[in-house]
């Protein structure tokens, strides 16, 4: 049962603990992450199979790499040596002491955070439970299995690929919408693989584990529940529900604030056994505010929550949030209808990258990674990821980061592109596990959107389903809405109100659309899939991009961790070929690579020119879309990491090491853009604003040869207003391309964007196709000296040096830049931190140019073949 209580009694106590006097808790928690032991069961063996050591989080691959009882799963073409290991079962074991203390209480439950996916769970030899879900916390009480003293805990982990077969035969339809076992239990579906990550099927305890005990009653959950929030006052309501054993008084207790300013709330409360659902509303005067980050500061406010009776108290916890409104606006303009986020009265352009899972075995990905990944977000200007849906839901500490550094979310659910099960089962699985995940991660401000599904509704015109009989595509269709329109909706405005939904990502909500009338958010693909040109993303008008992409290779450090030196003579032996989960994708690179460069001179040349190759054209798209900015107003790229080592649509590789691509995105969404584009025969000069007041700024155009002849100079002082994008040059081609026999592949034009003389965003043009632009041989002068605790690198040269690429071989370094464009005669200084010295940078030091990664044409080799 359910109860709701209204805003009964309530007294407000403030400066005061209302709590002083109570004594310590009822409710006690043991973590279960140690003790664990796992083998593969095989029916009938004789002997049985030896039991290992095994850890908790973890997963059986993990397990069976600790043992090291199969080799690195990433090394070379390891990867189809282990796929045996997904048609397996296996068996976990721990021993639990349990003392007559802890069978005391009246609630004993085992309570796992994360089982992968298919278990049964025994205790002393007994069920206890049958999971079938990974995205869920599975608990049950087991105080009548338990005894005191040694008692036996054993999870079954039946082989994921039979157990979803098993379930899947029981749907009658399946046999007529053709939907795929395996998403018939909930699991990861990247680890079936996708076109940037490996197979690795796999099962185990993957969460925390803990045995909880409790008596008359305990929290399930905290909501910031967000009513009204402005500068001058924010209305709330702390809510949440409360687990009793028996009918009875209590009192909540809330304490909040931040900086150490607590303020307490209380409200008396008569619980009935079951659920209660217990509010008390706050008001807090002048509240500190959340903004996303380049919009203003992230203050996060803190509150903690006790239900007691008498003196005792029953359970406490506590929750963090920040303060902020947010609405996703969808009006009609001229141009359809909008889709923009407008946080706290602000209409924001999000900018950012889509994010997978950051490893194929996520419960070894740490703090530090974490926090390496999104900071190298904040670091580029990105204000927004969208988190995925074929992954898995984060960890708190994940948005926690989010939150602390001002990176908005695109929340997708747990659905990725398959067509889901349309049984009865199922759906109430997904009710289970969407109000789970949501009231898990609702406080979260950095969450600004929850979206059903990646692809999911594209997917109906992909396995001929929209081809389908009729009764056929009215159940598809009709289970789909089920879903995504009706049970996901219905519990985000149950449980989230504040927090949009939006059904699937890309979708336009089921609004008809044309060339001419766009909704919604979109997926563009042509570029890549359709081997088109980069001047194929200035076609397209969005009014939210969601994905785009295309790929390139790591850098060399990267590819030598999964290779021997005879995989790295060509980006075509079966090694390299096994770390390239697109069909074709290496043959797509090199394709393009031909299209707008040519053949780089080797390997290693090819790596780098990849990198280039891949940011020069994404910087196609991104500048595109501010440059129409409001029509859009918001650019995601597909995507910021990677969960292996591997050639990928990544702009961070898996180690976390900066690809040209970051390095791009911190230049094309710096707050304050120019952008040069040729356009209706003239060179146009935008300069787009991210800023929430109007900014004055001096604007600069030059055109010169490659060697930094000026033949042509427009200076102008702007006014730039808020939110903002234009043109403020227009000059036609004719006065300067061919102009005066001037040869169009022998000049180039720059802009830049200067600030009380500093400049703060600069743009270089060219008026050819960038392969008939034959850039000088480089002659670039480095110097680099020790400043304080870092470093600083001056590079200069005489003539034009595009895309100039800085590294130290196998030392570690970090660079405030890299890939940069050296004008003639003009110095550019890099920063630089590195455990290294100075002796030691300075004698591995490596420049490329992307003129050196190209032989002539009369020597062009073949070794990337």
């Amino acid at each position: 049962m359910k109860f709701s209580h209204g805003k009964l009694l309530l007294f407000f106590c403030m400066g005061v603990s209302a709590t002083a006097t109570l004594i310590a808790q009822q409710r006690h928690s043991v973590d279960l992450n140690s003790g664990w032991e796992f083998r593969q069961l095989v029916p009938d063996a004789t002997p049985p199979a030896q039991w290992h050591a095994a850890k908790v989080p973890g997963d059986v691959h993990l397990d069976l790499l600790d043992n090291k009882l199969i080799p690195d799963p990433f090394y070379r073409d390891n990867e189809a040596k282990l796929q045996w290991i997904e048609n397996a079962d296996w068996e976990y074991r721990s021993t639990l002491q349990v003392s007559t203390e802890t069978l005391s209480h009246q609630h004993v439950e085992l309570v796992f955070e994360g089982l992968d996916s298919a278990a049964d769970v025994f205790v002393n030899d007994q069920l206890a439970l049958h999971a079938d879900n990974a995205f869920r916390e599975w608990r049950v009480d087991v105080k009548a299995q338990l005894k005191a003293g040694a008692n036996q805990l054993r999870i079954v982990f039946p082989s994921p690929i039979k157990a979803a077969q098993k379930v899947a035969a029981k749907d009658p339809w399946r046999s007529r919408t053709g939907t795929d076992a395996k998403t018939y239990i909930r699991k990861p579906a990247y680890e079936y693989g996708w076109d940037w990550g490996p197979r690795f099927v796999t099962s185990g305890i993957w969460r925390p584990a803990r045995l909880k005990t409790w008596d008359t009653a305990r929290l399930d959950n905290i909501y910031i529940h967000q009513l009204d929030i402005n500068p001058h006052l924010a209305r709330i309501n702390v809510e949440t529900d409360v687990v009793a054993s028996q009918d009875g008084a209590a009192k909540l207790t809330v304490s909040y604030g931040r900086n150490g300013r607590d303020k307490d709330a209380a409200q008396n409360v008569f619980l009935r056994a079951g659920v209660n659902h217990l509010t008390l509303p706050i008001e807090i005067s002048n509240p500190e505010l959340w903004y996303p980050a380049g919009y203003g500061a992230q203050p996060i406010y803190q509150f903690h929550v006790q239900i007691s009776n008498g003196k005792s108290i029953a359970d406490e916890a506590s929750a963090k949030a920040g303060l902020r409104s947010i609405v996703l606006r969808r009006d009609l303009d001229q141009w359809g209808r909008s889709f923009e986020f407008i946080v706290n009265g602000i209409a924001v352009y999000g900018k950012g990258a889509d994010v997978i899972p950051f490893d194929s075995f996520p419960s070894r990905v740490t703090t530090a990674q974490y926090r390496s990944v999104l900071e190298s977000a904040r670091d580029a200007n990105m204000n927004m990821i969208r988190h995925w849906g074929g992954g898995y839901y984060e960890t708190q500490e994940f948005y926690d980061i989010c939150d602390e550094l001002g990176i908005m979310v695109w929340q997708d659910f747990m659905f990725g592109n398959d067509w889901q099960p349309g049984t009865y089962d199922f759906k109430q699985q997904v009710e289970k596990e969407v109000r789970y995940q949501i009231e898990r991660l609702r406080n979260h401000p950095s969450i600004v959107i929850w979206s059903g599904n990646n692809e999911t509704e594209l997917a109906y015109h992909w396995g001929k389903h929209d081809q389908a009989p009729a009764d056929v595509r009215i159940r598809l269709w009709e289970d789909y809405l089920t879903v995504f329109s009706g049970i996901i909706a219905r519990s985000v405005a149950e449980l989230n109100p504040e927090t949009p939904y939006w059904p699937s990502s890309p979708s336009s909500d089921y609004e008809e659309q044309t060339p001419e009338y766009q909704s919604g958010d979109m997926h563009e693909w042509n570029v890549w899939h359709g081997r088109v040109n980069f001047d194929e993303y200035e076609t397209q008008f969005p009014r939210f991009m969601t994905e785009y992409g295309f790929q390139s290779f790591p850098e060399m450090r990267t590819i030598e961790a999964f290779t021997k030196p005879e995989d790295r003579t060509s980006i075509f032996t079966p090694v390299m070929v096994a770390h390239q989960k697109n069909n074709e994708g290496n043959s797509i690179i090199h394709d393009y690579m031909l299209r707008y460069y040519g053949e780089p001179k080797d390997f290693a040349s090819f790596l780098y020119a990849s990198q280039v190759l891949q940011a020069e054209g994404i910087k196609i798209g991104a500048e595109h879309l501010r440059r129409i900015r409001p029509r859009n107003m918001g650019g995601i790229y597909w995507q910021l990491n990677d969960c292996w080592p591997v050639a990928s649509w990544a702009s961070l590789d898996y180690y976390g090491r900066w690809k040209a691509l970051q390095y791009y995105a911190k230049r094309f969404y710096a707050p304050l853009l120019v952008s040069p584009h040729l356009e209706d025969g003239k060179l146009s000069v935008y300069v787009i604003s991210d800023k929430t007041a109007s900014v004055n700024a001096h604007l600069r155009l030059r055109i010169m040869d490659l060697q930094g002849k000026m033949l042509r100079q427009e200076q102008q002082d702007l006014a730039i207003p808020a939110g903002s994008s234009k043109s403020y040059l227009q000059i036609p081609l004719s006065e300067f391309v061919n102009a005066n026999g001037t040869d169009s592949a022998a000049i180039f034009g720059v802009a830049d964007l200067q600030i009380e003389g500093r400049s703060v965003s600069s743009n270089i043009v060219y008026f050819t196709p960038t392969k008939l632009v034959h850039l000088p041989e480089p002659n670039i002068a480095t110097d680099l000296t020790q400043q304080g605790n870092a470093y600083t690198l001056r590079l200069s040269s005489p003539s034009l040096a595009r895309s100039v690429y800085v590294s130290f071989g196998e030392l570690d370094a970090k660079f405030s830049d890299n890939y940069v464009d050296l004008l003639p005669g003009e110095p550019v200084e890099i920063t630089i931190t590195s455990p290294a010295t100075l002796d030691q940078l300075k004698s591995n030091l490596k420049i490329m140019s992307l003129a050196d990664a190209f032989a002539p044409p009369s020597q062009t080799a073949e070794t990337t073949r």
